[in-house]
This record gives C-alpha cells, structure tokens and sequence, in this order.
C-alpha cells in the first residue's frame, strides 16, 4: 500500500485518519493542504476516485466567500477555482494509488489492507 492523507493540522477527521492508520501500523505520507496542496493531477485522479469535483467540496467550510465562488463556477472552470481555492476540499483525502476516499471512511480504507 502507498497511502497518502492530505489534510489540515485543525482537522479533526484528518487527526483521526492519522490515528486509525498508525494504530494498524500502516506507513503513510501526510500533506498537510494548507502548506503543499495538491496538484492538477492529484486533485483529476482523486475527484475520477470519488465520483466528481462536487464530491470534494466542503459547503461548511470557514472560507464562506471561497464556497461560494466554487459554487457558483462553471463546470468547464471548475478544477482551475477549486486548485486556487484548496481550503474549500473536504479533509482528509486519503489516497491508495488509484483508490481514494474524502472525508473520515474506515470501512473503506479497510478493504485496502
């Protein structure tokens, strides 16, 4: 397994995800988003994984103007805003190769092992 978790150091569900991954000994590299972020090519193979850019989006992020600017984007314009605009995702994506999860899913990342 290669795991990857992006998230944010205040997020309470990519705490939690660190946590469920050390207590089963499972080696992971951690992106904190606020810092790095994730790339074009990161952020089209998570979203393929996920089911679509929409699934990504956090609307109850603090950044209200950030959502609704994302929101309100059209689709074809949609993964240039949402790169510029990374604090509005949904934490943690944890990322298995081509597998990957938004949002806290220990039944998923389960099956991985």
């Amino acid at each position: 397994m290669n795991i990857q978790i992006f998230g944010s150091k205040k997020s309470n569900d990519s705490k939690k995800a660190e946590r469920w991954f050390k207590e089963r000994r499972i080696k992971f590299q951690y992106i904190n988003l606020v810092e790095k972020g994730l790339s074009a090519g990161e952020l089209r193979s998570v979203a393929q994984a996920v089911g679509g850019l929409d699934a990504l989006i956090d609307d109850n992020a603090k950044d209200a103007y950030a959502v609704a600017l994302v929101r309100h984007t059209p689709a074809s314009m949609l993964e240039g805003v949402l790169l510029e605009n990374q604090q509005v995702l949904r934490t943690p994506i944890v990322r298995n190769g081509r597998q990957a999860t938004v949002g806290y899913a220990p039944d998923v990342w389960g099956g991985w092992e």
